[in-house]
């Protein structure tokens, strides 16, 4: 697994300060990351799971996250799918997986 300051984190940064300007902030539990390339695109494949507080606002915006648009400078998210969900004891964590390119 690859790892250091740069898509990675940049990702997670952009889904926390996504997740705080719609009034839910949510705590990253892992985030990991593999380079990936095709013949044509260079770029990564992400795991990452959040937990956040039980709440309608925290639904609604999973239930918008495949659909998101994140800014991530040099970068694009071009697959973002919920791989799974889990709810206890008023919390919710989501696992995702996401597939970013790179636009330069």
């Amino acid at each position: 697994m690859s790892r250091g300051p740069d898509i990675g984190t940049a990702l997670t940064r952009a889904i926390a300060q996504q997740a705080r300007r719609a009034d839910c902030p949510v705590e990253i539990v892992t985030a990991d990351w593999d380079q990936w390339a095709s013949a044509t695109f260079v770029g990564a494949r992400h795991q990452i799971t959040l937990a956040a507080p039980l709440n309608p606002a925290i639904e609604r915006w999973l239930g918008g996250l495949t659909d998101a648009e994140f800014a991530i400078s040099g970068h694009l998210v071009a697959d973002l799918a919920i791989s799974a969900t889990r709810k206890s004891a008023g919390r919710v964590e989501a696992d995702l997986e996401i597939l970013t390119v790179e636009t330069r």
